[in-house]
């Protein structure tokens, strides 16, 4: 099998050994913790949960990140990236710790969400360099490979990770507490992994390093400024419209997630047990999907060229979404997850590919932030419209019609522009 293939000779690079263990620990975490926050959010028995509710909730957790994200974008690269992946677990590890505290002392939910959104803030800063570090430690050649396998692999084991949150809901008492705790037990593992790493093996180069956060800090106006032009130069600009393309399809992938959240707890099923075990299914599908994404992608890439395989994900969301999204039935939203994985996952490949393969390593953690900052309030943004157009059920037709439109939209761009 190909996949495999490509796995085992990727492998053989000790640093991406090393960089795969440290994505992989962290986000099954991220997994873990995830659906803890959405148990105890959306599907708690006690709780009435609403369309506005979630798109309040995910603002509160992602967009005072946009806030910062510029700020980390500077620091990864200014600072080890090796250090920046080992003190971030760590911290991730306390906060998550605090988080679980704070469910079992039914705190106040501006504290509760306080501290979720310190996880995810330095969760981000911690994704974007393990994408800024990952060229650092494999060859150009195997770029595009790397770029499918490692962030899918990352994807799967965050799905592994909300399973294991599933198992631990059925066998412990306060469980959602529980579920926190072990999350913050991989992240501390996600730490202790980085140390395998050599410190200056990830990045920037040594004459980039800046030890001082105020000494960082203090250029971020002008750094970013920099990476702005630097993205916007005309043989970068494919890297430019790509990152427009992937999340406008974020943004369409957050408004389905809401009418999804929606369906499961109050359409499709009885109980809010039942509604968050179809939603775990679902997502454990989506998984299947990214899965499938990181086979197809590398050749599907090697023979269309990464813009247009963006390109036919977006066209094949376009037509599917809406056939398989209308009818509001368990089984073909089941299969649109799939669909949905396979398409965003193998653009964000391609996406990731192009960036990483156009932009200097100088400014990558730049960008890459500002990747994660489009990113989060692309997911916000699509909230806060699905709040507006869901119904108290979740289904929504023109919800459905409006993001087809968007997919089609993202593929008839990219396909002009790649004839230019």
């Amino acid at each position: 099998m190909a996949v495999v293939r490509d796995l085992r000779v990727l492998l053989r690079f000790q640093g991406f050994r090393r960089l795969l263990a440290v994505r992989l620990l962290s986000q099954g975490a991220d997994g873990v913790y995830q659906v803890a926050l959405a148990a105890y959010v959306v599907f708690s028995p006690e709780k009435q949960t609403s369309a506005a509710a979630i798109a309040s909730a995910m603002a509160v957790l992602l967009l005072p990140y946009s806030l910062v994200g510029p700020f980390a974008g500077v620091l990864l690269d200014r600072w080890r990236r090796r250090q920046v992946l080992l003190y971030g677990s760590l911290l991730r590890a306390l906060l998550a710790s605090a988080t679980a505290l704070l469910i079992l002392g039914h705190a106040p939910d501006w504290l509760f969400y306080t501290s979720a959104l310190c996880v995810t803030a330095v969760n981000r800063f911690v994704l974007s360099g393990l994408s800024a570090a990952l060229p650092r430690v494999v060859d150009t050649e195997r770029l595009v490979i790397a770029n499918s396998l490692s962030p899918t692999a990352g994807t799967l084991a965050a799905t592994a990770g909300g399973g294991l949150a599933f198992v631990v809901r059925l066998v412990a008492a306060d469980s959602d507490a529980a579920v926190v705790l072990v999350g913050a037990a991989l992240y501390l593992c996600a730490g202790l992994a980085s140390l395998a790493i050599a410190r200056e093996l990830l990045g920037p180069d040594r004459e980039l390093v800046q030890p001082r956060v105020a000494t960082a800090v203090a250029g971020t106006a002008r750094d970013l400024v920099a990476g702005v032009r630097h993205l916007a130069a005309p043989r970068r600009r494919a890297a430019a419209w790509a990152l427009v393309a992937m999340s406008l399809m974020r943004f369409c992938y957050g408004g389905l997630l809401v009418m999804l959240l929606m369906l499961c707890r109050y359409t499709l099923t009885s109980s809010a047990d039942e509604g968050l075990a179809l939603l775990g299914l679902a997502l454990g599908i989506s998984g299947a999907g990214f899965f499938a994404a990181a086979v197809v992608t590398p050749w599907a890439a090697g023979w269309l060229g990464p813009g247009r395989w963006i390109v036919a994900c977006a066209a094949a969301a376009a037509v599917l979404e809406p056939a398989l999204g209308l009818p509001f039935a368990t089984v073909p939203l089941l299969i649109a997850a799939f669909v949905l994985g396979l398409t965003t996952q193998g653009a964000k490949i391609a996406t990731d590919t192009i960036i990483q393969s156009f932009v200097e390593d100088g400014f990558r953690g730049r960008i890459f932030s500002v990747y994660d900052v489009l990113f989060n309030v692309a997911f916000v943004g699509a909230a806060a419209v699905a709040a507006l157009m869901l119904p108290p059920d979740g289904r929504s037709v023109p919800l459905v019609v409006t993001i087809a439109v968007i997919y089609a939209a993202v593929a008839a761009t990219m396909a002009r522009f790649g004839r230019q």
